[in-house]
């Protein structure tokens, strides 16, 4: 990407569909129509492919379109045959070439010179009239279909009569902007660069507004290689400072009315981007000079081995294909086998050291389960009691037939209306009891839709086929659904106060608290902080009803429920709604969720947020208590203030005036007591430490007490100050035994004697090593107090 005129990271796709209706002929005739009557593309510039075996569309081409046999040219399954995995629809398509003409390099599709510029793909249709089976063999679909997709920006080119994508309008605008960011030619050598920019600032602004975020993992890594490959390609244009996310308006003024979630997110975007330059930036130096230094003896067409390219990776955060794209104006190429290898290795021994809960291998089992029984019917949503009959029990990932009392294990029934921990929520709690029979459930969990109820016998034995009754513990569900509906006001509530931008990353909903992570780049304020609790005890206070619907999961979306990026979610979701009805029918808080709420938002009682910070970069977490616990904490909060305004003898009200009062008067107190310490370390009284002349040199040597050891240098500024020129040594006696030591040398003397050298003669003299500084400051230590005048001694030898 920004090599070539085609290749990009992100592009806008055009396409046509029928499912069932039209097939080739239709597809052929309306793709050619718009190319040539409607966009009025000459029919000499055009070109197209088929799949080798598929003779019909070849047909098709030459009556529909008038094309001769020389140009369509028939190519393999590689080119030419679409499908989405080893089964599944799949079926030959199409391509339509347009050639850009001699004066760029290339041949036509099939030649040894396709990967030219002169003859670029524009459209490509495809025709799904096969299902793949496992076996390798294909039947015909029913109902054939046709999926066509074409570049925006490769027809813009076209129609704007250049043969590079970077030359439209669009990207002419965005590579003018980083140009005058990064004080560049747009036609100089830097091109490049400010192409690659241009691109990736387009997939980093989507990704980040879709609530993508750089990471180390996933999604977010692959964001961050796009982040990183550009704010390099920065560096090489002279930038030394955060730059790319100054290009964000420019971006939004193009594009943000096409897509208003670039404009929506826009302080959003431009923050993540300057932050993760900055911390970009930081790496960047380091990571280059290793670079440099591991490769200084290769030269063109050399290898740089895998695993220096894993260290840097690894340590300074250089995803591989920066490393190669810094290598490769040398001709440079990575091992890229060897970087997979060192990966693999590390992969290897975080599974070694990670002391998991030794059920990884049963994953297998409950695959198998599912199978064998399908899903647990949940019933927790109505009903906190359930009768049910077992169906398997398991002990360390093995079928048994029975737990007695005193064993622990999972039972798996048939019905069930214990939650399974899922969506953030925790599992529930209660019993399993029959006759004679009683088990705590102590977590619930869901694997592949099937509950399990991990148990502890307390009472006779479960056995499979038995019937029993579930039993969830009330008020540690009450408590967790106050927290989970909470939870739901929350992140209307960040949305509304902080901006569109706020999405949810994770969630934590326990009996006891509630956490809530979302995206936001700075710390809220206690304004904001204040705001947001004030917004949702506000739906709280209104005590309507929490509405809960079954809806197709499009109906949703479209109704303006809030989905989580990046959650699967299946045909049919529940909805659910709380506060009163605003202007789309539903509630002041609308999000699909499988969880388990309360019934009148009056049910919460109270929410009280406890705690805001950082969690990773750009993303915020709220900790917060509600209902009963929350109320504690206002009382606990009261009583604490009141305790205080009693000891303070002052009102409630006049806490925080008396405590900024107390603070004032500690601060002067300290700062006193600080200047009677440094008279009393320099002769007691006000008196100056006594000064001699070594070898033309004003040099005062001094050990003193009743000092603390971060004070010591500003004891040795002072003498520097009223010496005006000269070497100044103090040697502080700990309690411990131990000495510090700190030499100052005025500015007119570094040049002969540099502090950094000097102390580490002094640290030695006290048993120690090293100690550094600058030139004017330095300080170390050692472990013999009692030799101080010897360190003194070897400083005023040095002199």
């Amino acid at each position: 990407v920004g090599y070539t005129a085609r290749h990009l990271t992100f592009f806008e796709m055009l396409g046509n569909f029928s499912f069932g209706d039209y097939f080739k002929d239709q597809a052929i005739e309306l793709a050619w129509n718009l190319l040539t009557k409607d966009w009025a593309l000459p029919r000499e510039k055009l070109m197209v492919t088929v799949y080798q075996d598929d003779d019909e569309a070849l047909e098709l081409w030459k009556k529909i379109a008038g094309l001769s046999e020389d140009r369509i040219v028939r190519l393999g399954a590689k080119s030419n045959f679409w499908q989405m995995g080893d089964t599944g629809p799949c079926g030959p398509c199409s391509e339509i070439f347009y050639d850009h003409g001699d004066k760029v390099w290339g041949g036509p599709p099939g030649s040894p010179e396709e990967d030219g510029d002169r003859w670029i793909e524009i459209w490509n249709l495809v025709f799904m009239q096969f299902e793949q089976h496992a076996d390798g063999s294909r039947t015909g679909l029913p109902r054939p279909s046709i999926d066509t997709g074409m570049g925006l920006e490769r027809i813009a080119a076209v129609m704007q009569g250049v043969h590079d994508n970077y030359d439209i309008d669009l990207f002419k605008a965005l590579i003018g902007a980083a140009a005058n960011a990064t004080n560049s030619d747009v036609n100089g050598p830097g091109n490049r660069s400010l192409r690659v920019i241009a691109d990736h600032l387009r997939s980093m602004s989507f990704l980040i507004a879709e609530g993508v975020l750089p990471s180390n993992e996933g999604r977010g890594y692959v964001l961050r290689r796009i982040m990183r490959r550009a704010m390099r390609h920065a560096t090489l244009l002279g930038a030394s400072e955060p730059t790319i996310y100054k290009l964000v308006p420019t971006l939004v003024r193009e594009m943000g009315q096409a897509y208003p979630e670039l404009a929506r997110g826009e302080a959003m975007i431009a923050e993540t981007v300057r932050l993760e330059e900055g911390r970009f930036l930081k790496t960047l130096g380091r990571g280059l000079q290793i670079l440099e230094a591991e490769t200084a003896s290769l030269g063109e067409g050399d290898v740089l081995d895998g695993a220096t390219a894993f260290k840097l990776y690894d340590t300074y955060g250089f995803p591989l294909d920066l490393t190669e794209d810094a290598l490769r104006t040398r001709s440079i190429t990575v091992d890229q086998a060897g970087f997979d290898a060192a990966m693999a290795q590390q992969k290897a021994e975080a599974r070694k050291n990670w002391a998991g809960s030794g059920e990884a291998g049963t994953d297998t089992v409950w695959f198998g389960l599912a199978d064998k029984l399908g899903p647990t019917e949940f019933l927790g949503y109505e009903t906190e009691t359930a009768e049910a009959e077992i169906k398997v029990l398991l002990v360390d990932g093995k079928e048994v037939d029975m737990l007695e009392a005193g064993q622990d294990g999972i039972v798996v029934v048939n019905q069930t209306p214990f939650y399974g921990e899922s969506g953030g929520q925790v599992g529930d709690q209660g019993v399993i009891k029959a006759e004679g029979v009683l088990a705590e459930v102590t977590d619930t969990n869901k694997y592949q839709g099937v509950f399990a109820h991990r148990v502890s016998v307390k009472e006779g034995a479960l056995k499979v086929g038995q019937a029993v009754e579930l039993v969830v513990d009330h008020e540690r569900r009450s408590a967790i659904r106050s927290n989970h509906s909470a939870t739901h006001l929350l992140h209307e509530a960040l949305r509304i106060v902080l901006g569109d931008h706020v999405a949810q990353k994770g969630s934590m909903v326990s009996a006891d608290r509630l956490r809530f992570d979302f995206v936001h780049t700075k710390p809220m304020t206690p304004q904001e902080l204040a705001e947001v609790e004030d917004l949702a005890n506000a739906i709280i206070l209104q005590n309507t009803p929490v509405e809960t619907r079954l809806m197709g999961v499009d109906e949703a979306k479209e109704s303006g429920a809030r989905a989580l990026f990046g959650e699967k979610y299946g045909d049919e979701v529940r909805v659910v709604s709380m506060g009163e009805p605003t202007g789309n029918g539903l509630g002041w808080s609308v999000e699909l969720c499988g969880g388990t709420h309360v019934r009148r938002t009056g049910d919460i009682g109270l929410v009280s947020i406890v705690s805001e910070g950082a969690v990773a970069a750009g993303v915020r977490r709220v900790e917060a208590l509600t209902g009963t616990a929350a109320r504690h904490r206002g009382n606990a909060n009261v009583n604490i203030v009141s305790s205080a305004a009693g000891l303070l003898r002052s009102g409630t009200h006049e806490v925080l005036e008396r405590i900024e009062a107390l603070q004032n008067q500690l601060k002067s107190a300290e700062r006193a007591l600080a200047d009677a310490r440094q008279k009393l370390a320099l002769g007691g009284g006000g008196d100056a430490a006594a000064s001699e002349t070594v070898n033309g040199v004003t040099f005062v040597g001094r050990v003193v007490e009743g000092v603390a050891a971060k004070d010591i240098k500003s004891v040795v500024d002072a003498e520097k100050k009223r010496i005006g020129s000269g070497v100044v040594v103090m040697v502080l006696k700990g309690e411990d035994g131990k000495g510090t030591v700190a030499i100052g040398v005025t500015d007119d003397l570094t040049g002969q004697y540099a502090a950094g050298t000097l102390i580490k003669s002094a640290t030695a003299a006290l048993g120690g090593q090293g100690g550094g500084g600058r030139p004017d400051m330095a300080q170390g230590g050692g472990p013999d107090g009692s030799k101080a005048n010897e360190a003194i001694a070897a400083i005023r030898a040095l002199i």
